[in-house]
């Protein structure tokens, strides 16, 4: 046997070797989140901004409006800021920290990083929501001895399940713009300007305008978004949801995906 032969055959004889687990990836996405200084705080001030909204609640609400849907709402603002800021830095430090070199080298196929780290990042919003509003329970408790009210637990089941989706919901929109646009400060900047700026520009134009009071549901993600929260979502809600959620977050989505897929890792 000559030995060219003998090389292909060692060739054809090797050991394939298995693709990286999903479930390790993700593992890894996850440390990755809490390793960084950023992120750990990140995660901190979640279960800080509970306990501190919860405090407020008690010390400067009024004793009718003490009740578990108050300290929900309480905490659900920062939480709003707090989880896409999560998911931003989840996906922009590879590009911003340059360590998307190593993350692609070993792990070639961009797409199973990416499916990982928004697998993570809900994952934290599944978690940490829970965790939040189990302090607002609490909370619940502590203010209604205080101030000597009747306990109001007035947040049923399906309500809070719509909080989660709700936040889990605001916490892809930052995911999103971490992977259209890929550097930490940029994304950052785009949230604030999706989350404050155009709500703000979307309902003056809908007090001003009756072509688009009808039409805001439809096409503004943060008014549909926002009826999660309000625990009265009917099919007409949850069509406002759809139809504002393929426009704001599926189509960016898809976009940012295909960028990553093409554009190089320097």
């Amino acid at each position: 046997m000559t030995a060219i032969a003998v090389e292909q055959q060692a060739r054809t004889s090797r050991a394939v070797p298995r693709r990286v687990p999903m479930t390790r990836i993700v593992g890894v996405e996850l440390r990755k989140m809490f390793d960084t200084r950023s992120g750990f705080w990140l995660m901190v001030s979640i279960v800080a901004a509970a306990v501190l909204a919860s405090g407020a609640v008690i010390a400067f609400a009024p004793d009718k409006e003490i009740s578990f849907d108050t300290m929900a709402g309480a905490f659900g603002v920062p939480m709003t800021v707090i989880l896409p800021m999560v998911a931003i830095l989840s996906v922009t430090s590879e590009w911003s920290q340059r360590s998307g070199l190593t993350s692609f080298t070993l792990v070639p196929h961009r797409g199973r990083v990416i499916m990982a780290k928004a697998v993570s990042a809900v994952l934290v919003a599944v978690v940490s929501i829970p965790l939040a509003l189990g302090v607002g329970a609490v909370g619940n408790l502590v203010a209604s001895a205080i101030h000597g009210t009747d306990l109001v637990w007035d947040i049923s089941l399906l309500h809070a399940t719509e909080i989660v989706l709700g936040n889990v919901l605001g916490l892809m929109v930052g995911f999103t713009l971490g992977v259209l646009i890929r550097n930490s400060a940029g994304a950052v900047v785009g949230y604030f300007v999706y989350a404050l700026l155009l709500p703000t520009l979307s309902g003056l134009l809908a007090a001003n305008q009756d072509w688009f009071r009808s039409l805001q549901p439809w096409v503004d993600f943060n008014f549909a978004q926002g009826q999660l929260f309000g625990g009265d979502m009917g099919a007409t809600q949850w069509a406002h949801l759809g139809t504002a959620g393929a426009l704001w977050l599926v189509l960016p989505l898809l976009v940012g995906l295909r960028l990553v897929m093409r554009t190089e890792v320097k």
